[in-house]
């Protein structure tokens, strides 16, 4: 190679270099970082590790490093820790737990609950009642209208008296307040009969009258010796024959509501029938009835009740209601005798809601029914109604009266006399309309089927013509008189 092409391609070569070759960057001051300060703790000990700070960087690392430092405390520590943690988990868990199982059982039983109140709501079953259609109603409805001793006796007809209704009380906007099946708005009465012990005649007749608009009770007694004339073919013609002497046409029940109506314009809205050897049950349901006797009572020669302060127990309630054998009065003392004895037991009734509450008198509601001990047209709801109203009246809004009479004597074709209670008409309808019409126009004597037998000029007597007296005047009253010379001969003074 000449000189003239080695100088060629030197001048090449640079050319290239220069080329390749890029300025360098200005190079920028760079503050010095701070050193890594290494912190020592003091040592306490082998099984410690001392604790170390470490600060890098600008304050807010510093700080930021601080507040995640962690100290150790030991092996053994750290295992205590974990363990308390896995504990408090565990709890939290539990109790997460029971708390969900708890939410679903209330909602299980929530949604339960709403099944069964739309069940026993629905329109499922068909109400069947004479007289009236058919229809459907719920479970609920079925049960409230259920009446469980309907077929001892059977359902009333509808009267056919007039019930002349006073409508200047009774309007279209008076109500009691009480949701009953009543003939008149404002009262609801029921005809309570007790059967001797052959069942065949009402030795007990009440009239029970809930004046449920003036919060008051009024109980009207029949002597079981009243002569009905024109409603028994039993020749004695007393009220007490003619549930099973009366027209045999109708029921016995309703033979004894049609002569109750007819001849003491009271319509009748239900009835209560029971036998004296249920009363001996029903008594001794409810614990006995306190009473405090004058003297004993013999009622035969092993049936004694002692003097003074005695809880009746069932059997000694049947002697006490049903004595007679040594009362001056005979039967009237007898009736006397048993308005003090339904004194007790309405005392009792309000101490059984006032000591042992409400849903233990339906117990004994649902046992005497369940055993039909009684025989009602009433439903379950229309007792238990009458029950909670009578418990809470006041002692002097209830009162119990006699039908107004006396003694007299009827004589039969063949010549028969018999012994019988002739009613003063005058006066009983007198007391009817003061005391057991109280949403009634006055009655007319022509309006009643009563029959008397002794004239009102030819009165021997007026001693049962006013007999009426309030439970408070009950609790102190004494027994009836007796006759000395009924006492039996072996009786010792």
């Amino acid at each position: 190679m000449n000189r003239e092409e080695l100088k060629k391609e030197l001048n090449t070569n640079r050319t290239s270099a220069q080329r390749q070759t890029k300025p360098l960057r200005k190079l920028k001051k760079v503050e010095q970082r701070p050193k890594t300060t290494v912190v020592l703790n003091e040592y306490r000990g082998l099984h410690e590790s001392p604790s170390i700070d470490i600060s890098i960087g600008d304050e807010d690392e510093r700080q930021k490093r601080s507040t995640e430092q962690q100290t150790y405390h030991g092996l053994h520590e750290k295992s205590e820790a974990k363990r308390l943690a896995s504990e408090n988990l565990q709890k939290s868990k539990i109790k997460k737990s029971k708390k969900d199982i708890l939410v679903k059982m209330t909602s299980v039983m929530l949604s339960i609950a709403a099944i069964i109140t739309l069940c026993l709501n629905m329109p499922i079953l068909w109400y069947k009642k004479s007289g009236q259609p058919d229809e459907r109603v719920s479970i609920l409805t079925y049960f409230k209208r259920w009446q469980p001793t309907i077929e001892i006796e059977g359902e009333l007809e509808a009267p056919t008296m007039d019930l002349n209704v006073d409508t200047e009380i009774v309007n279209e906007e008076f109500t009691d307040g009480l949701d009953l099946p009543q003939l008149i708005e404002g009262q609801y009465t029921v005809l309570f009969l007790g059967f001797d012990e052959d069942v065949e005649n009402t030795d007990v007749i009440w009239i029970c009258q809930f004046d449920i608009a003036g919060a008051k009770l009024h109980i009207l007694q029949i002597p079981r010796d009243s002569s009905m004339l024109y409603y028994t073919s039993n020749p004695t013609t007393k009220m007490n024959s003619v549930y099973s002497w009366g027209d045999p046409e109708i029921s016995n029940i309703q033979r004894v509501v049609n002569c109750v109506q007819d001849c003491f314009g009271i319509p009748i809205d239900a009835y209560i029938t029971t036998a004296c050897f249920d009363i001996r049950d029903i008594v001794d349901l409810i614990g006995g009835i306190p009473m405090h006797l004058d003297n004993e009572i013999i009622y035969e020669a092993d049936k004694i009740i002692p003097a003074g302060d005695v809880k009746l127990t069932g059997e000694q309630a049947e002697w006490f209601v049903r004595f007679r054998h040594e009362w001056l009065q005979g039967d009237i003392g007898r009736v006397q005798n048993q308005r003090r004895f339904m004194q007790a037991a309405m005392k009792k009734l309000m101490n059984i809601v006032k000591d042992e509450g409400r849903l233990k008198l339906y117990s004994y509601l649902n046992t005497i029914y369940k055993n039909k001990w009684i025989a009602t047209n009433m439903s379950v709801e229309d007792l238990s109604k009458l029950a909670d109203f009578g418990s809470v009246l006041e002692m002097e809004n209830v009162s119990v009266d006699m039908v107004p009479g006396e003694d007299a004597e009827y004589t039969v074709a063949d010549g028969t006399t018999y012994s019988i209670y002739s009613i003063h008409k005058r006066a009983t309808i007198d007391k009817l309309n003061e005391n057991f019409r109280p949403y009634q126009r006055p009655m007319l004597l022509s309006e009643s089927n009563i029959v008397e037998f002794v004239e009102e000029s030819n009165y021997s007597y007026d001693l049962y013509d006013d007999m009426e007296m309030d439970f408070e005047e009950l609790e102190h009253a004494t027994e009836p008189l007796r006759d000395p010379n009924m006492k039996p001969g072996w009786k010792e003074d």
